[in-house]
Order: structure tokens, then C-alpha cells, then sequence
């Protein structure tokens, strides 16, 4: 603690001495530091020769604010670094982060240290210099007020400031913040960012220390997140059967609380509670005068402590953006106390969990408040959130479960080493200037919060395996939008086409069946029956999975490169006004998404067929193979036995978590297959229509 307290007292003398004068005004000062240790290269101990000019300068800023020579920042390096991560190739980039995370995590120990000028500064020239690290990387730097950074460089320096990005959501933040820059980040935005940021803190702290709700949220030390519904012209509407009252919305870091409107004040509030395993659900719905179900801008939440759902809405002119961030803010809190119970996370851990949701709202915050940036998709900016929706989310949540679990045995067992700390998000919350109960810093040797100098994480490396699956997932989705079509002629005409294969082959058992050739029926009733007489039962069911096998296998060979073949359908004539007036009727619209849906279902399974997604079709290779084989070569009767009991254990207490995570990855599989394209051909009529 005590060395907490000097190191803190340092960075704020530091501070009024005002020895960050090159942090101050324009980048010329940028320039003549650099021509300073140009010319005094030769016999400056801050100079490092593998570094860049802008690098050297962005390490000798990071040795000031440390209190020691860049040359001993380098010795310190090279003797707590591997082998590996002092590999020459990436040696230079290694060493400016180990210097530019050991000045943030210094940094971020001063009360309000995000309203610091000189330290957004600061980190946006960390990404500059991180850019490009190497003396060989380039001769000379000239850096103006027009620099920018990448995606990759803002995903390594962003996330050791925890407030700032986490590596989960790097990415998408980072897309939001560039949308209208071509890809690159410009410190314009990114100080706007920050600056909404510090707002957004502030906003939380005055919130949380107000009277508001006091009462009912000082058990729990509960945080106020956002509040709603306090200007009369835009209240939050609660509909509670056919009742609906006017009020204001609070949604804390536990619960969700509704005050209804009186004349001159609030009504006593009603708790929502998301923090119990009460079977919670909150869900887009509609709304409409009385009853009526035409408006897109409200928010159910149900629960088993409640009779019947509660209806919250939120008007506005047009669009649904307001309710889609009530809801995005409401599930991410909801997903936190799942996330913490389903992991059975206690102490300094559940607090770390909330404060991740809780961050995460306030970037969302201080994203909105930037008039620049275009709409929104708020769950891609909420971690829990997108780990709801991302292939493998639940490998993510399992990994911070697992991180949250090794800080907890580091603060027992390992001293503060290196000048490096693994800044959980309860301390950078205390470092803001808003406690979440106890305070706790972890270190790992060359590690930050959930980046390592110089490697990978486990978080960073699960994330961007769901990130690729995400990819595949996107593009797959996309074929299956391009193929939906409209109307229940044309899906059924689509169905037809695909079922032809299908459909032939019912049809020629049945003239089989019903002897409409004798000689043909006589053959193959001999067949069957002999077959049956030998017992070679298995062998027939075990031939059709090895030919959809081999077939498959077949057109991935010969398919490479090829063009995919469509599915030509004739389309029905086009329909009159009166007849797409009748198509629009409610039964008829669910007996379109239901063909609809089992067209998709075919055109995935088409795609398997012919191989348009290569690692899909080998993993179903594989798999009808092993499933001849074991067909082939195991007894039935031990067949239908495994059966019998993977029906009836499956849900079972020991098998359940690994069934849930079985049926999620054969979900997450079955979403990444794209679907085979279909041309819709309309046939040409010799007639005119009437």
C-alpha cells in the first residue's frame, strides 16, 4: 500500500511540476523532441537504437512518467522477457509495449486520470508509435494533427486502459469509431470518445451518490446506470394489462425500477429484479392503443414473481433506436448475474463481472454522444451481450470465468513485480473516482489486464477464433437472404424443385408398390427379400450414408474452383391485387415462413451436397462415414441400446452442461453453412393474362 501511495504521490507531482510539457499544444513539440534525440542520439542514454524515432520518443515520454532512464527500461526488458518475446523480428514492437504498459498501469492509479489532456494524448501516440516500432520500419517520422491509427494497433494499446476498450469489443468499437474515416482512427474522434467517456463517469458517480432510490438500492450498494423518462415529453409508458402509466425508468447495476408519474412527483418505485435466478427474460414487443399490437418500441420483461409481463415502452417520432438501447442495457445486466451464477463467481470477482457490463454501458453512452457517429448496433458494444450472440460466446465467458478465478489466487500469492498490474475493472473503477466495493490489484510478469506484451492471451485467442467463426457465420447468412423468396406459390414452386430427387424416388417405389411394371416389382421384391432372408438388413440401411458420402466427397474434388450451380425454378405467374391481398391474411403469412424455413433447411443441406462450404462438407463426410461404419459393424441391438440411454440421460445432472454445449455447437455449425443459391426463372406465357 505504501508503495502504491509513493508511486501515486510521484505521477501527481509530476503532474503540478508540469514535466509533461511535450504532451502540451501542438505536435510541433512532437517534432522538436524528435529532433532533440536525433541530434543527441549518439550519447543519449534515452535513446534506443532499435526503435524508431516517434517510438524513442513515446518510450523516453513512458521512462518520465516511471521516474527511470529509458536505457534501464530496456535492461528491465531484456531480463524479465522470454526468449521468444525478445525475438529479434518483433523485438523493437515488444519493448515499446512493455514500456507503454508499464506507464499506463502507473497512470491509471491517479483519481480521474481519463480528464487528463496529456494521457489521451499520450495513448493515442502509444498506437502511433506502435504502428510502426522498428528503426528499419521507417527513416524519419514527421507526426501531425492528421495522423492515424489502425484496428491493430488500437486493439493492443486501447484495452490496457480498461475503461477505454476491452478485447472482446475492441473491434467493434474501433468500426464504429472509424465509420465515417475510411478505417483509420483520428484523434479528433478518439478524443471526442474519451472526452463522452468522461462524461458518462461523471453522469454514473452523481447518479450513484444521489438520493435517488436510496432506500431501495443501499443493501446491495446498488450503482444507478441510466434514468429515463424525466422529461414529460418523452416519459416511459408501463402497460400492465390494459393499464398504462407515465413515469420514469431506473436501471441499476441489480434491478430495474419504475416510478410512476403523480402530478408534481414520482409514486412509489417498483422493483424488477435482474440479479436473482428468478427466470428472467426481456424481449422486444409492440404496443398499441388499447391493445392493439402496432408499434416496435417496447420492452417486455417477464419473470416467475410476476403474474403476467410488464410492458415498457418508449416513444418517439420514428424509428426504435431508444428502446433498442433500453433493451441492449437491460440484457446486459441480466447476462452479468447469469454469467456470475452459471460460474458461481463470489467476492471481488462478482464485482468485476458487474463492472464489466457497467463499462460497457458507458462506452455505449459515450458513443451515442457523438453527433458523428451514425446509428448504432448497441449489443456489438456490450460484452455480455455479444457473447450472447457470437459463435463459441459461451468459450469467451468460460475464459473470463477462468481469468477472474486466477486473479483471485494472485492476490494472495504473488507480490507486485515489474512495475506491471493486471488492472481489474474494480480498480480502474476506484481510480475513476466511484468504489465498487473492496479495492484489489493482481500482477503477472509482462501481463495487463487481458493483454500480454508481446503474446496472446487465452481471452485474446478465443476471441478471435469466434470473431472467424462470426465471419463465416455472417457470410453464410447472407446466401440465406439472398435465396428467401415471396409468396407461397413461389416457395412452394422452389420446394418442389428441390424435393424433385426426393419426389422421383417416391414415386418409383410406389409403381414398385403398386406393380405398374411387374417385371420390375418382381425383381425388386426377390431382392429385398433375400437380403432380408441373409440378414444384410444393415447393410442396406448402412449404403445410403456412404454414397451421400462418397458423393459428397466426389463433388468437393471435382467441384474446386468451380462456379456454384444454381437451382433453376420456374416461377409461378405473378399475381393480381386481389390475389396479393388474400396471400397477406395471417395464415397465410406463417405457411410461407414455415416453407420458407424448410427451403432453407434445403438449400443448406443442397450446399452440403455440393460442397459450397468445403469444411463443412468434410466434417459431414466424416460423420455419415462413421456413422456407416458403426451402422455396418455393431450390432443392432447395441445400437438401439446407446440410443435408448442418450435419449433418456441427455438432460440428465452429470451430462447436462456438456449436452448444452454439444447442441450449441452443432446450432453454431448448422448457422455457418451457407445456403445454395436459386435463380427464379419466370416461364414465358403464349397468352396474355386477363
Amino acid at each position: 500500500m505504501a508503495m502504491v501511495n509513493k508511486t501515486r504521490n510521484m505521477w501527481e507531482d509530476f503532474m503540478r511540476e508540469g514535466s509533461l510539457k511535450w504532451l502540451v499544444g501542438t505536435r510541433d513539440s512532437f517534432k522538436e523532441e524528435i529532433e532533440e534525440l536525433g541530434k543527441s542520439s549518439s550519447g543519449d542514454s534515452n535513446w534506443i537504437a532499435d526503435l524508431s524515432p516517434i517510438a524513442n520518443v513515446v518510450a523516453r515520454r513512458c521512462s518520465r512518467i516511471l521516474g527511470i532512464p529509458t536505457s534501464d527500461l530496456r535492461e528491465d526488458f531484456d531480463s524479465v522477457a522470454s526468449e521468444i518475446v525478445r525475438e529479434p523480428l518483433h523485438y523493437a514492437r515488444n519493448l515499446l509495449e512493455y514500456c507503454c504498459f508499464r506507464a499506463l498501469a502507473l497512470s491509471m492509479q491517479v483519481t480521474g486520470y481519463l480528464a487528463d489532456k496529456k494521457l489521451r494524448r499520450l495513448t493515442f501516440d502509444m498506437m502511433l508509435a506502435w504502428e510502426c516500432p522498428a528503426a528499419s520500419s521507417q527513416p524519419l517520422l514527421t507526426v501531425d494533427e492528421d495522423a492515424t491509427v489502425g484496428l491493430e494497433a488500437f486493439s493492443r494499446i486501447a484495452p490496457a486502459v480498461p475503461i477505454i476498450a476491452n478485447v472482446v469489443i475492441s473491434k467493434n468499437l474501433f468500426q464504429v469509431l472509424t465509420a465515417s474515416t475510411g478505417g483509420r482512427l483520428q484523434y479528433s474522434v478518439y478524443e471526442k470518445y474519451l472526452i463522452g467517456l468522461e462524461r458518462a463517469i461523471k453522469k454514473l458517480k452523481n447518479q450513484s451518490d444521489s438520493s435517488l432510490l436510496s432506500e431501495l438500492r443501499s443493501d446491495r450498494r446498488e450503482k444507478i446506470v441510466e434514468v429515463d423518462g424525466t422529461v414529460t415529453t418523452q416519459p416511459v409508458l408501463q402497460h400492465l394489462g390494459i393499464s398504462t402509466w407515465p413515469g420514469r425508468l431506473i436501471l441499476s447495476d441489480h434491478a430495474l425500477y419504475f416510478e410512476p408519474l403523480k402530478v408534481v412527483s414520482y409514486d412509489k418505485a417498483t422493483r424488477y429484479d435482474l440479479a436473482d435466478d428468478l427466470k428472467q427474460s426481456v424481449k422486444p414487443e409492440l404496443t398499441g392503443p388499447w391493445g392493439t399490437r402496432l408499434f416496435d418500441k417496447a420492452v417486455a420483461y417477464k419473470s416467475v414473481s410476476l403474474s403476467e409481463p410488464i410492458v415498457m415502452e418508449f416513444p418517439e417520432l420514428k424509428g426504435h433506436s431508444r428502446r433498442d438501447y433500453w433493451l441492449a442495457i437491460i440484457q446486459e445486466i441480466l447476462f452479468a448475474h447469469k454469467f456470475i451464477r452459471k460460474y458461481k463467481i463470489s467476492g471481488i470477482g462478482r464485482e468485476e463481472a458487474l463492472l464489466k457490463a457497467v463499462l460497457g454501458i458507458l462506452r455505449l453512452q459515450a458513443i451515442q454522444d457523438m453527433n458523428s457517429v451514425g446509428p448504432v448496433r448497441c449489443e456489438a458494444l456490450l460484452l455480455f451481450n455479444l457473447c450472447d450472440h457470437l459463435p463459441g460466446g459461451d468459450m469467451i465467458l468460460e475464459t473470463l470465468a477462468n481469468m477472474s478465478t486466477s486473479r483471485e489466487l494472485e492476490r494472495t500469492i504473488s507480490p507486485r513485480r515489474y512495475g506491471l498490474h493486471s488492472s481489474s475493472a474494480v480498480a480502474v473503477a476506484t481510480s475513476l473516482g466511484f468504489g465498487f466495493g473492496s479495492n484489489g490489484h493482481s500482477n503477472h510478469m509482462l501481463l495487463v489486464g487481458e493483454i500480454a506484451v508481446g503474446d496472446t492471451t487465452p481471452l485474446e485467442k478465443v476471441v478471435n477464433d469466434s470473431r472467424s467463426s462470426y465471419e463465416k457465420v455472417v457470410l453464410a447468412q447472407e446466401t440465406v437472404d439472398g435465396v428467401k423468396v415471396d409468396g407461397i406459390d413461389t416457395n412452394l414452386a422452389v420446394m418442389k424443385e428441390l424435393l424433385f430427387p426426393v419426389l422421383e424416388l417416391v414415386r418409383c417405389i410406389l409403381s414398385l408398390a403398386y406393380w405398374e411394371e411387374p417385371m420390375k416389382s418382381t425383381v425388386f421384391c426377390a431382392v429385398v427379400a433375400f437380403a432380408i432372408f441373409r440378414g444384410w438388413l444393415v447393410y442396406i440401411f448402412a449404403s445410403p450414408p456412404i454414397f451421400i458420402a462418397m458423393f459428397m466427397l466426389l463433388t468437393l474434388w471435382l467441384s474446386q474452383g468451380r462456379p456454384v450451380v444454381e437451382v433453376k425454378v420456374i416461377a409461378p405467374p405473378a399475381k393480381n391485387a386481389m390475389e396479393q391481398l388474400l396471400a397477406v391474411q395471417n395464415a397465410i403469412s406463417q405457411a410461407e415462413e414455415f416453407i420458407q424455413f424448410g427451403n432453407i433447411i434445403l438449400l443448406k443441406l443442397r450446399a452440403l451436397l455440393l460442397s459450397i462450404s468445403p469444411q463443412a462438407t468434410m466434417k459431414c463426410a466424416i460423420v455419415l462415414s462413421v456413422m456407416a461404419v458403426v451402422l455396418a459393424f455393431v450390432p443392432i441391438k447395441y445400437i438401439i441400446l446407446l440410443c435408448f440411454l442418450e435419449a433418456f440421460t441427455r438432460y440428465s445432472p452429470p451430462r447436462k452442461p456438456s449436452t448444452e454445449k454439444w447442441e450449441r455447437r452443432l446450432r453454431e455449425w448448422w448457422f455457418s453453412i451457407p445456403a445454395a443459391p436459386v435463380a427464379l426463372e419466370r416461364e414465358k406465357e403464349d397468352k396474355k393474362r386477363r
